[in-house]
Parts: C-alpha cells; structure tokens; sequence
C-alpha cells in the first residue's frame, strides 16, 4: 500500500476509536470529518482491515445504520452482539433509534 492510504487508514483508525462505548458512527461521517468526503467506501477498506489495532469498528455502520460490515467478523452475529452488549439495539442487522445513537465526529471532535 501507498504511504498516503496508510496515514488515512491510521486516521481513520483515531477517529473509530474516539466513538463512545453504545454509540455508531458512519463510515461517510468519518470521511467527512477527515475531509475526504467521497471516500466512505475507503473508510469501509481500513475497518476490513482494523482486526488486531484495537479499533472498535463494530460502532462503525453504513448512513441507514445497516451492519453492513458484519461479514468481516468472526462468527455470523459478532457485530450486532457487540454493539447490544453496549446497550444498542439491532433488529434485522439494522442499528434502531439510529439518530439517537448516532455519534457525528464533526461536532464531537
């Protein structure tokens, strides 16, 4: 990989890990934040490749609040079991009251 991905992967990663503990974020929220609006789909690419970084990418959802990341853990509920052990309730692989759960970098950070 080309250094400059690294250092937006490793960017990404910061903000991931400053989503509190039973809140979601997007992965076009943190793009936004990070000034790359457009570039949700690459944020999705660094949570892929967070295991073992420490980073909580189970509170990282699509805008809808699909766990759309999900195959990317191990077993088949891992996600959804994570954020519900947080207090965030799941239905259908949907995140429910997404706005009220819903953690927006650009006015937390």
């Amino acid at each position: 990989m080309q250094p400059e991905t690294l250092s937006f992967f490793d960017k990404v990663y910061d903000v991931a890990k400053q989503v509190p503990m039973g809140r979601v974020t997007s992965y076009g929220a943190i793009a936004k934040y990070l000034g790359a609006a457009k570039s949700a789909r690459m944020v999705g690419y660094a949570m892929n490749g967070s295991h073992g970084k420490d980073v909580p990418a189970h509170r990282v959802v699509n805008r809808k609040g699909l766990l759309t990341g999900k195959h990317h853990f191990e077993g088949t509920n891992l996600m959804q079991q994570l954020l519900e052990n947080e207090g965030v309730e799941v239905i259908e692989n949907q995140v429910q009251n997404f706005e009220k759960v819903f953690w927006d970098p650009s006015k937390e950070l």
